[in-house]
Formats: C-alpha cells, sequence, structure tokens
C-alpha cells in the first residue's frame, strides 16, 4: 500500500498492531483530522474531543495562529541546536519567563525529559548552594505520582505497570502519601538532606486527584522553612487547564522550579520547559544538560504563539466558568445514577469515578459507548474516566457533551 493512500481504521489498526510497539492500550478510533474542539476518524465521524491529547492541545486542534507561527517558523530555520544562537529563542525564553514570572527558563521538549531537568537542578543546588554531600542528595515524591516513564522517574512511582522488570532503579527518592501534610513535615524535620519536593498539584493519571485546601500552601511553607525546594510539575495541570494559568496559582504558591509541557505548544509540537530564579538556576552550566532540539526555533516561535493564545483568548477564565459547570452538571446528575460514584477536578481538567472496581472493564466500555455517541474520552486507573476538552469550548458545545455523557452512562447496561 502506497504511504499516502487513504487507509480505513481497521487498516490503520493493524499497521500499528503489526509493525509498532505495543507500548500504548488505545481506544479502538482512527483520527486523520482536528479543528478546534473537535476530531474527525477516517471514515468522516466527527466527535467531541474530551483529552486533548491529555492536555496537550489546551488552545484547541489546529489553532490557526499556533500553526501560522509554525508554518512561517519552518520556512526560514528550523534547527540549529544550541552550538549557536538562534534569533527566536532568546524571545521566547524572556516572553515565558516574564510570562510566569521567573529569572530564567531552560528548554527541552517532552514532559519526562523537563522532570529529569528539573531533578538535576534540583540535585547540583543541594550540592553546590544548600551543600548537602556529595551524592546524598534526596528528593521527596508522592505515591501514586505520574511524573513521566525514563528510568529515574519510573524509580519512584508505585505504578506496577511501568516499574515491573525495568530495575535497577535509581536511588536517592522518598515516597510519602500525596496530600498528607504531616508526612511531609516529619520527612523534612528528620532528614537534613532534603534538597526538593516534587509535587502535582492534582494528580492527574491517579484520577484527577485534586488535594485537600491548603495542602499545597502548607508544603511551599514546610519547604521554605526547611530550605528545600518546592517543585511543581505542571506539565498536565499547567497553561490554564485548572481555570488559572498554573494550577498551584489557586494558593497563591510560587514554585522555586516550574516544569512545563504539553500545552506549552498548544499541541502542534514538543515544547518544556524548566523555570527558576537565578539563585537556582545558575547552578547549571555549559555541557551540564543539553538536547539537540531542546530550544529549536520551531519550538520557541510556536510556544510564543501558543502562550499568547491563552492570555488573549481568556482560556483560564473559560475553564474555570465551564468546569463549574461541568460538575454542577454531572454532580446532580450522579445523585440518581448509581453508575456514578463520584465528581471531581477543578477548572476543565474532571473525572468521573465508576461504581466499580479498579480490574473491572466498565469504563472502558463506557467510553466505547461515548465513541459510539460523538465523544471521546479515556478511563484512567480502571474505573475513572478523565475529562479535558480544549479550553476553547463554549457553553452550547459544553452542554451538548453533557447531554451526550448523560445520556450514554444513562443507556448503559453492564
Amino acid at each position: 500500500m502506497a504511504v499516502l493512500n487513504p487507509i480505513t481504521s481497521q487498516q490503520a489498526i493493524d499497521l500499528e498492531n503489526t509493525y509498532g510497539a505495543h507500548n500504548y492500550h488505545p481506544l479502538p478510533v482512527v483520527l486523520n483530522r482536528g479543528e478546534g474542539v473537535y476530531v474527525w476518524d477516517v471514515e468522516g465521524k466527527r466527535y467531541y474531543d474530551f483529552l486533548s491529547a491529555y492536555s496537550a492541545v489546551n488552545q484547541g486542534h489546529c489553532h490557526p495562529k499556533i500553526i501560522a507561527a509554525l508554518i512561517e517558523q519552518a520556512k526560514t530555520l528550523t534547527l540549529t541546536s544550541r552550538a549557536f544562537y538562534n534569533d527566536v529563542l532568546g524571545k521566547y525564553e524572556a516572553y515565558a519567563a516574564q510570562y510566569f514570572g521567573f529569572d530564567k527558563l531552560l528548554p527541552m521538549n517532552t514532559g519526562a525529559e523537563a522532570v529529569e531537568t528539573a531533578l538535576k537542578i534540583c540535585r547540583k543546588w543541594a550540592y553546590e548552594v544548600k551543600n548537602i554531600d556529595e551524592n546524598e542528595a534526596q528528593i521527596v515524591v508522592c505515591k501514586n505520582n505520574f511524573h513521566g516513564r525514563t528510568t529515574t522517574i519510573i524509580s519512584f512511582s508505585n505504578d506496577p505497570v511501568a516499574r515491573k522488570n525495568f530495575g535497577p532503579y535509581t536511588d536517592g527518592f522518598i515516597k510519602i502519601e500525596y496530600d498528607n501534610i504531616q508526612a511531609l513535615e516529619k520527612t523534612l524535620e528528620s532528614n537534613r538532606n532534603i534538597a526538593g519536593f516534587l509535587v502535582e498539584p492534582i494528580q492527574g493519571e491517579a484520577g484527577v486527584y485534586v488535594p485537600s485546601e491548603g495542602y499545597l500552601s502548607a508544603a511551599k511553607a514546610l519547604c521554605e522553612q526547611y530550605n528545600v525546594l518546592f517543585i511543581a510539575d505542571e506539565v498536565q495541570t499547567g497553561i490554564a487547564r485548572t481555570g488559572k494559568l498554573l494550577a498551584v496559582n489557586h494558593e497563591n504558591v510560587r514554585p522555586d522550579i516550574l516544569i512545563l509541557g504539553k500545552a506549552l505548544s498548544g499541541g502542534a509540537y514538543p515544547v518544556s520547559a524548566v523555570l527558576a530564579d537565578n539563585t537556582i538556576m545558575n547552578v547549571i552550566k555549559p555541557g551540564n544538560h543539553g538536547s539537540t532540539f531542546g530550544g529549536n526555533p520551531i519550538a520557541a516561535a510556536v510556544a510564543i504563539a501558543a502562550l499568547e493564545v491563552v492570555k488573549d483568548e481568556k482560556l483560564a477564565e473559560n475553564a474555570a466558568y465551564l468546569g463549574e459547570l461541568f460538575r454542577n452538571e454531572l454532580t446532580e446528575f450522579a445523585k440518581n445514577n448509581d453508575l456514578v460514584k463520584l465528581v471531581r477536578g477543578k477548572g476543565l481538567l474532571n473525572a468521573i469515578v465508576i461504581n466499580d472496581t479498579e480490574d473491572s472493564d466498565t469504563a472502558w466500555n463506557i467510553c466505547l459507548s461515548l465513541r459510539d455517541n460523538g465523544l471521546l474520552a479515556k478511563p484512567t486507573h480502571g474505573n475513572i474516566i478523565r475529562f479535558a476538552p480544549p479550553l476553547i469550548m463554549t457553553k452550547a458545545q459544553l452542554m451538548d457533551c453533557i447531554s451526550i455523557i448523560k445520556k450514554t452512562i444513562t443507556e448503559y447496561k453492564q
């Protein structure tokens, strides 16, 4: 079959199953076009996208301003590596640093790379600024976290699917319960070698688990008390997803290190970043860290456009408004439907907990029915369905989606 010839959904699935590694379990739908809040499959059926590529497409599919920036830059200069300067990176670094309120930005490509970068910065700061003995630094993380799947990151995961048979694991991490400020305080006061606390403001892959009000601000205060860096992984929760520019903004917390990715490019290109002030970032010297593609001209141009869209179109405000509406509607619906156990979330990052066991296929089957009814979502942790549409969604579109969700669940037969 010629590469550019149209193919059916089944042909596309068969090709992936035959020639691709089986490291994902996709919903059986084959997409070939996206615009705004919609995607279309190869047969031409239209769907609401309620996953947004795990919150990478906050600005909507193929946003014209972002795509225009990508095309225009691709016509002139795509890559130099960091062996040379280019005329776009500095503009992007200045714009993004000021946008989020930090002194410096270190550009990378993927979320996992950005997390790895933050860990390296934190450790180097621990030895050169906090004066922890070399190779003794510890970083506190939370159970049920998801920060990526590199060897170091899975070393502090407690997801058996991500961890099993990938050892030996990397040392230097202490796991505590999420949303347990007493556990954090006990750990910090009993160990002088703690360099940082890495945390998701909302645990997305764990099922959109929102911590207790005040948890993040209390954790930040403890980090300040014990001279420990507060590292916020906002790869999924950042860039307006939760109704604020950053999820930590809900508690007026300013991280020492901020990790961004996904919607930093509006889904048009792999772009991630780590931001910090000079007192932290200046520990990084030439040769300490890098990436051939990190900070390339296309990435820089795309990220500037993507951030401009968030501000110009007031996406955080829209996410806050529509998210409240979404939770209110589905919470009311859940009162009279035994299949929905709980509705939770913040902004337009939400989830419903299905009243079944984690090892059941109920949530998966509901997502298949949602697909049939024109809405795409995906289960996480077995019995939880995450809902995260593009932030450009209108109220009318959201109400239509709520109707689809209610109808699907009401008609679902176990």
